[in-house]
């Protein structure tokens, strides 16, 4: 796994109005999940076995990469998307595939309970999941491209949320 250091290691320095913004954008998240989860299920679409069997697959693939996220970020995994005096640039693992391998795990879960569940109030909290985690990893990556000089060029390169398709080189002419 490649890692990198921060500028100063001992660099944590979150003003009183990032910590809010980060504490209101980690409660509007649990309030969304709350939602997605406690929503009743509804028959406003069919829920066929094959989409049934999909989204079980889907909730336990999505478990499972924010296992291996959360893991793979050690001491520097914090509550909050601001890093802590412990965090180092990660861009191996499934970090090589996306900056943001929990959100990705996190997305996909959902996904999988909103479709499993027939329920447009869930399918429209997990639009507005998708919405505002799109908003928290933006907000987190400018905090992130301030602590760890590489972090914009790995943003460059690396998707947020979705890998895609590596693209193999042309071949000589």
């Amino acid at each position: 796994m490649v890692q990198h250091r921060g500028l100063d290691d001992g660099q944590t320095a979150a003003g009183p109005h990032d910590v809010a913004t980060a504490r209101a954008l980690v409660g509007a998240q649990f309030a969304l999940l709350a939602l997605i989860a406690l929503l009743p299920a509804r028959s406003d679409w069919p829920v066929p076995a094959g989409l049934m069997a999909l989204s079980v697959a889907g909730a336990v693939l999505g478990l499972t990469v924010m296992v291996l996220g959360a893991t793979a970020l050690g001491r520097g995994l914090t509550a909050l998307p601001l890093p802590n005096a412990q965090a180092q640039l990660r861009t191996g693992g499934l970090y090589r595939w996306v900056r943001h391998p929990i959100y990705s795990g996190l997305l996909l879960t959902a996904a999988s309970i909103a479709a499993s569940s027939g329920s447009v109030p869930r399918a429209v909290a997990f639009a507005l999941l998708v919405t505002l985690l799109t908003i928290k990893a933006r907000w987190e990556e400018a905090r992130l491209q301030r602590r760890f000089e590489g972090y914009a060029e790995y943003a460059r390169r690396t998707p947020r949320f979705l890998p895609r398709r590596r693209r193999s080189p042309l071949p000589p002419r």
